[in-house]
């Protein structure tokens, strides 16, 4: 008999279920092949050249650990990235051992650097190879590098940044150092016993100067005056003189300057007016005379200004609230010169004088004991209190009239000796 047609169909259909649900489970097992990572070529960094290597350790400067990578807390050191070695740009030797002694060797190998700096290293300096010589252009010397000349650092002629301090140099004149060194933008030369006298030429790219604690002597030079780009300028402690050039104002880009513990003499150019960004001003411990500029006061940027010291004379133009303004003002020193007290009250201590009505210095009052030292001291120290005068008054009145103690012990006296001269006088009646 054969089955009804409705059973074959159904029949027919679990069979294919049952084939389609195993074939799910069997694709499901097999192992399907992944996708290939793309592959990232992570080069490390390359180690220093070999050669300076051997340079370093001929410094005495550990090599333990990859200098480009962990450079030693005491000598720092920067590598470029160049393939297959790097190089290093930049080295500075600090607290250097007694015993360093600087090769030729290597300092060739080290020709790569363009940044080189001693810090109380004090090894004697030896020729450089002209490679590194040319490829400076950065060279710091701090407490370090015995008998160093002019000379010597002159060839280094693609220098941006020169510092040499607390080092002396054997040399006359600053131009021996300067002279071919046309990319210079600062330099720091002082505490270096340097002589001479400041050049009449200076490239005009410089934007920082500090030449202060030498010996330099003469006048500032016109040439200086045009350094548009100058921001920085320290002459101090030397032994320059003449008049503040009246084209000192040219120098417009100007924040800090120190002219200080110089000769100096004449006025205080009016044309210091027109360099608009001053900050810092120190003109003291020379002989400037004439009369301290109104200008001051329109300077926005000013916070320091050091006048102490010198000739100057008149009445202090400057208000009370220029002087709150300001993080420094001295101007002790000047005998002549003298405050309004209208205008300023005698709190603010400035060391000098208020004016009197001829706008001259109002001497101080007299001390009654001015023959004794410590009076005299005294005296010098008087602080030109505006109500000292009055004080004085007071102080006086307090004393007018005798001592009454003595007062007492003299009519005591007097009573006892004229009843002694009574009795006496009476015995010889009664006889």
């Amino acid at each position: 008999m054969k089955p009804p047609p409705l059973f074959l169909l159904l029949l027919h259909l679990l069979l294919l279920l049952f084939i389609a649900t195993n074939a799910t489970k069997l694709t499901a097992l097999s192992p399907t092949p992944s996708p290939t990572p793309p592959t990232t070529s992570k080069s490390s960094p390359s180690a220093l050249d070999p050669k300076q290597i051997r340079a370093l350790q001929s410094l005495n400067i550990p090599t333990t650990r990859d200098p480009c990578i962990q450079p030693s807390p005491h000598n720092a050191t920067i590598c470029d990235n160049s393939k297959p070695f790097r190089h290093l740009i930049s080295l500075h030797l600090f607290n250097c051992s007694s015993d360093l002694s600087l090769s030729f060797t290597a300092l060739k190998s080290l020709s790569s650097l363009h940044a080189l700096s001693f810090t109380n290293c004090r090894a004697s300096p030896i020729r450089f190879p002209s490679h590194l010589s040319l490829s400076l252009t950065s060279f710091s010397c701090i407490h370090s590098l015995r008998r160093l000349t002019g000379v010597w650092l002159s060839r280094f002629v693609n220098l941006t940044d020169l510092t040499v301090s607390y080092t002396s140099i054997n040399t006359h004149g600053l131009y021996v150092i300067l002279g071919n060194m046309h990319k210079l933008k600062t330099i720091t030369i002082c505490h270096a016993n340097l002589t001479g006298s400041l050049p009449r030429h200076l490239h005009l790219n410089l934007t920082y100067i500090d030449l202060s604690n030498n010996k330099l002597i003469g006048k500032i030079p016109t040439s200086l005056t045009l350094l548009e780009d100058l921001e920085f300028l320290n002459l101090s402690s030397n032994g320059l003189n003449g008049v503040i050039p009246t084209e000192f104002g040219d120098l417009i880009s100007l924040k800090n300057v120190s002219l200080a513990s110089n000769s100096f003499s004449g006025p205080i150019p009016d044309s210091m007016s027109a360099i608009p960004g001053l900050v810092h001003v120190d003109l003291s411990n020379n002989q400037l005379n004439g009369t301290v500029p109104r200008f001051f006061s329109e300077l926005k940027e000013l916070k320091v200004l050091n006048l102490e010291n010198n000739k100057l004379h008149g009445v202090l133009p400057f208000n009370a609230s220029f002087i709150k303004r300001l993080d420094v003002l001295k101007v002790g020193g000047n005998g002549n010169l003298c405050y309004n007290h209208s205008v300023l009250s005698s709190k603010i201590k400035l060391g000098i004088a208020p004016c009197d009505k001829h706008g001259m210095p109002m001497l101080p009052p007299p001390s009654k004991e001015s023959s004794s030292g410590d009076s005299e001291s005294e005296s010098s120290d008087y602080d030109y209190d505006d109500d000292g005068a009055e004080g004085a008054n007071e102080k006086k009145g307090h004393h007018h009239g005798p001592n009454k103690v003595v007062l007492g012990v003299a009519i005591g006296l007097s009573s006892i000796v004229f009843l002694i001269v009574f009795l006496v006088l009476l015995s010889k009646w009664c006889r």
